[in-house]
């Protein structure tokens, strides 16, 4: 048995390099995250993950980012492209009960249909509000409003519940009130905490209540609060999300090499700071190279309470059959719910987290 270490890595390509696994076999590993470039199709792709899942016991943590809309890694051959979830949103406005029958019923599709070929976890819902400010967020949010987005977030993470597979909500402790993409710039929130407290965290703060297995920690700086980005933050993970919230979930970073992240150092330092700040899985994505500095230079304690947090968000109950999935009643509800609330959104940043 090996213990999952705290780095979720990628791999070249939709083929297992010698490179790629040495990577994967070394103790620092504990996850993977896949791309848009990782699926040839579906059998493929089951493929692919059954050989990275036959690498370690217990097996590597087997990630995507698939919320629908612009964010959907996997496309075809079986996959059925999601609604964007401000869609959702916009018929929860109209219609309360409809719009959380169809958060429940998407967010079981999204999520069965990554168990079917072996995915433990999709970093899904988005908890970000949509303020009209944020363009990497925008309809990638449920709603500007914290209640309606909270609603519809237990609902998702219901149907996901069902499917098998625990939710990661994101970006904690939001996102929405920022004009910068974090992928390319340095987005900073000047508001203060009490602002930020009755509006962009409330989401966060009462799914963490309700136990949400995983959170995903922005790359924003909030200089009110702290002066690092979120991710990096003994305030905000360490004190108002563990001490004061009580939250016993796993804590994932965003991706380490995005430009919000450089604040933090070198990807040495970005890793160390994290990981000390109280994130449980650092995420160092398309930058292979980094990932062997991090391996060969920088030393990763086991952690017994961080593993037991992240043990828990491997897919659970037996792999659906796609035969049978396609018969379901339930899939033929979500179809309709895709039907009625259409899909017409690319992907946004296919190759990134």
């Amino acid at each position: 048995m090996t213990a999952l270490g705290p780095l979720m890595i990628d791999l070249a390509g939709p083929e297992i390099t010698p490179a790629d696994r040495r990577r994967l076999q070394h103790p620092s590993t504990g996850g993977v995250i896949l791309f848009a470039r990782h699926f040839e199709g579906r059998a493929p792709l089951a493929e692919l993950i059954a050989e990275i899942r036959a690498l370690r016991r217990p097996h590597l943590l087997i990630a995507v980012d698939q919320e629908g809309g612009r964010v959907q890694r996997f496309k075809g051959d079986g996959f059925v492209p999601l609604p964007a979830m401000g869609r959702i949103g916009r018929l929860f406005a109209e219609d309360r009960q409809a719009g959380l029958e169809a958060a429940r019923s998407l967010g079981w599709l999204m999520a069965v249909q990554l168990r079917e070929v072996g995915v433990d976890l999709s970093f899904a819902p988005v908890l970000d509000l949509d303020r009209g400010i944020s363009g990497v967020i925008g309809d990638r949010a449920f709603d500007e409003r914290p209640e309606a987005v909270i609603a519809l977030a237990i609902a998702w993470i219901g149907g996901m519940h069902d499917a098998g597979m625990a939710a990661v909500g994101k970006h904690y402790p939001g996102h929405g009130a920022v004009a910068a993409d974090s992928h390319i710039a340095h987005p900073v929130d000047r508001r203060p905490f009490a602002t930020i407290e009755r509006t962009d965290l409330r989401p966060f703060k009462a799914l963490a209540e309700r136990l949400i297995p995983g959170l995903m920690a922005a790359h924003v700086i909030y200089p009110e609060v702290d002066d690092q980005p979120a991710g990096f933050s003994p305030v905000w993970i360490g004190e108002i999300l563990r001490r004061q919230w009580g939250y016993e979930g796993a804590v994932f970073s965003d991706d380490l090499t995005m430009a919000a992240a450089s604040t933090a150092g070198e990807i040495e330092q970005r890793v160390e700071r994290c990981l000390a700040a109280g994130v449980d899985m650092a995420l160092i994505c398309n930058h292979p190279e980094l990932v062997d500095r991090v391996q060969k230079t920088v030393s990763l304690p086991s952690s017994a309470q961080r593993e037991a947090r992240l043990a828990r968000m491997f897919g659970h109950g037996p792999l659906p059959s796609e035969g049978r999935l396609e018969r379901s009643p339930r899939y033929a509800e979500a179809l309709a719910w895709i039907d009625r609330l259409g899909v017409d959104e690319p992907d946004l940043f296919p190759d990134r987290a």
